[in-house]
C-alpha cells in the first residue's frame, strides 16, 4: 500500500501598518523565532476564518482580511513536512485589550523591512517571500478564493 502525502494546510496574514510589519516572536524547536501570524486551518472553519483567528490568537489584533496574496509552499528539513500557507493581506482593526494568546507566543512584534531583512530568526523562508511579494504590489482579490458550503 502506498503512504498517501498529506501537506499541511496554513493560513498566514501580512498586515503592515505605517511601514512596519505585524510579525509573532514565538518559541519553535526550543528557539525563539518570527513569523507572520500564522496556523492550521481547523475543521469547518474558511481560510478567512482561519486567517483571522489565527492573528488575534498569536497577536491580539483584529483584522480584515482585503486580498490574498498568494499561495505558498515549504517543506520543513527538521520534520519533513509540507505547508501549504494560504496568505492574505489584511487591515489591523483593533488590538484587543487582555487578549490571551496561544501557548509558545511570546508577543507580537511590529518589524520594518529593514529588520526582517536583517533578522536570522525568521521560522521558514517563506516569512520574508511574503513580505517581499507584498512590497513587489502583488495581490489577488478574494474573490478567487471559492469555498463550498
Amino acid at each position: 500500500m502506498i503512504e498517501r502525502w498529506t501537506p499541511h494546510a496554513t493560513v498566514a496574514t501580512l498586515v503592515e501598518h505605517q511601514g512596519r510589519f505585524l510579525m509573532v516572536e514565538e518559541i519553535s524547536g526550543g528557539e525563539a523565532v518570527l513569523n507572520q501570524p500564522a496556523g492550521h486551518v481547523e475543521a469547518g472553519e474558511t481560510l478567512l476564518e482561519a486567517a483571522c483567528r489565527e492573528t488575534l490568537e498569536e497577536t491580539g489584533w483584529e483584522v480584515k482580511p482585503t486580498a490574498v496574496l498568494g499561495l505558498y509552499t515549504y517543506t520543513s528539513p527538521t520534520n519533513g513536512v509540507t505547508y501549504h500557507r494560504y496568505c492574505f493581506i489584511a487591515d489591523a482593526i483593533t488590538a484587543v485589550e487582555g487578549a490571551e494568546l496561544d501557548r509558545g507566543i511570546i508577543g507580537p512584534r511590529w518589524m520594518t523591512i529593514e529588520e526582517l531583512r536583517a533578522s536570522s530568526r525568521l521560522r521558514s523562508p517563506m516569512v520574508l517571500t511574503c513580505v517581499e511579494d507584498y512590497l513587489a504590489g502583488k495581490l489577488f482579490s478574494l474573490d478567487v478564493i471559492v469555498e463550498h458550503p
